[in-house]
């Protein structure tokens, strides 16, 4: 997959924080101080992201879901869009702590809501008392805004990807104890060596969250095709059998 230069910088992804404010651990991916910002050097933003990219194909490509995680007001909107665009789990309000640590708690709780849903789809829901219908709607809307998101998602993810690794510290925290590869957007205030795939780009621009995002779930796109054709071809092998 080639990475577009002009894309990445019409969309100010070689824009760092203010050069006071930086990580040490960044001074590779770091270009030049501009105006008292530092300027990330795309050559290796490119390398980074296709490394990451291929890795994430990879995950795809075996059927494992990838959580995308993006809980910053410039990042919400762009998460959850492309989340939904290849079917993955996308975490954008508050990140719930042992969402991933204490999983099976949180399971049940989709299970929950996956039920409220059923209730409402078949029927029974209309025949319960107002105040239980008032009771159970409140429960689920509670449930929904922090889980709907999530309720394709019924194993640990095969990856998680942050796009501001400062403001996921749990979600990060939580990937590093159970051994999940962690990709993310790192700006040049953010340590780079907690990452297992770091993409060195200015994560509080909305339009560098857009571009970055747009080639990490195209990987993540061409794994799962890869992943269903794979499945059908050993289908059509079944059935000649």
């Amino acid at each position: 997959m080639k990475v577009n230069t002009q894309e990445l910088l019409k969309a100010g992804v070689h824009f760092g924080h203010i050069a006071r404010k930086w990580n040490p651990n960044m001074r590779s991916f770091i270009f030049m101080k501009k105006g008292g910002i530092h300027i990330i050097d795309l050559s290796k933003t490119i390398l980074k992201l296709e490394e990451a990219c291929n890795e994430l194909k990879k995950i795809a490509t075996i059927g494992k879901k990838i959580l995308l995680v993006g809980t910053k007001d410039q990042a919400k909107e762009k998460v959850f869009f492309y989340a939904k665009s290849i079917n993955m789990p996308c975490v954008t309000e508050r990140w719930l702590g042992g969402f991933l640590t204490n999983f099976a708690t949180i399971r049940k709780s989709v299970k929950k809501m996956n039920s409220i849903e059923k209730m409402k789809k078949n029927g029974t829901f209309n025949t319960l008392s107002k105040k239980e219908r008032l009771l159970i709607n409140r429960l689920y809307e509670k449930l929904h805004k922090n889980l709907g998101s999530i309720s394709n998602m019924n194993h640990i993810p095969g990856g998680i990807f942050l796009v501001d690794p400062n403001k996921e510290k749990i979600a990060l925290t939580e990937a590093k104890i159970l051994k999940i590869p962690i990709f993310a957007m790192v700006d040049t205030n953010t340590d780079p060596n907690e990452i297992h795939f770091p993409i060195p780009s200015n994560d509080d621009s909305s339009k560098s969250i857009d571009i970055i995002l747009k080639y990490v779930t195209k990987a993540i796109h061409n794994g799962i095709m890869i992943n269903q054709s794979e499945r059908e071809n050993k289908n059509s092998i079944n059935k000649k059998l």
